[in-house]
């Protein structure tokens, strides 16, 4: 059931990167509403469930501290969700420098290649974990589905307008392949604990700096009452389960 369960929603998520373009009601500025509604939750999703999730997976990592390269990690989990910050951060400034350098309003093909293979290993990332993370119950897995979907959204967009035509020509094929071949992996691989505690420490990094860079800037006209709004419903939900 869990199998059939997990990809029926990376079914879901395959179908988001195909049909997001087809969202004509998202705009940048003012920015949508919807998009601020969508960043309020997967930073709700990552605050009350996968930063909360990291003191478990503190724990194995010092049960693995004692011994190989672990030790280097013992008290770190948080430093882990850190790197992820900080990796998606210069992957940002790295677009942004190479549209102000261009002079155009997408990026150089160099540099996105360096972001699409990021959101590659982002995208395989959270396929995986769909499979392989550790839910209460079915409903645990389809408000990680719920965050995952809209917070996808999102990043459609944010490449879009970075990359132009080369990201729907390209790019989104290859997220979604990212996506699916996650979810192949997880099925058929079952990685140590201690791996998947470093994982979801980086996912919980990169998800909150690629929703705060797109609500922050001053030009997006991003709506607080909407992102707070998701941020609360979704909060809700989540202490429900």
């Amino acid at each position: 059931m869990t199998i059939s369960l997990s990809f029926v929603f990376a079914i879901g998520f395959i179908f988001i990167h195909f049909f997001s373009k087809a969202m004509k009601f998202i705009k940048d500025s003012p920015r949508s509403r919807f998009l601020s509604i969508a960043g309020g939750i997967a930073v709700s999703y990552v605050f009350i469930h996968l930063l909360p999730e990291l003191s478990k997976h503190q724990r194995v990592l010092e049960q693995a501290g004692a011994k190989g390269v672990f030790h280097l990690f013992e008290n770190h989990a948080y430093l882990i969700a850190l790197l992820g910050l900080t990796i998606f951060y210069g992957l940002e400034r790295m677009v942004k420098n190479s549209k102000k350098e261009s002079g155009m309003k997408k990026t150089k093909p160099g540099v996105f290649w360096i972001h699409i293979t990021s959101f590659f290993v982002y995208n395989a990332l959270i396929g995986y974990l769909l499979i392989r993370e550790t839910y209460k119950s079915h409903w645990g897995m389809f408000f990680y589905f719920l965050a995952m979907a809209v917070h996808f959204v999102t990043n459609d967009h944010s490449l879009r307008k970075d990359h132009k035509e080369i990201y729907d020509h390209l790019g989104r094929w290859l997220l979604t392949l990212a996506i699916l071949l996650g979810w192949v992996v997880g099925v058929f691989t079952e990685l140590k604990e201690v791996y998947i505690s470093l994982l979801t420490a980086f996912l919980a990094g990169g998800i909150i700096l690629n929703v705060l860079k797109e609500e922050l800037p001053e030009e997006r006209e991003s709506s607080f009452v909407a992102f707070f709004l998701g941020l609360v419903s979704y909060s809700v939900l989540l202490l429900l389960i």
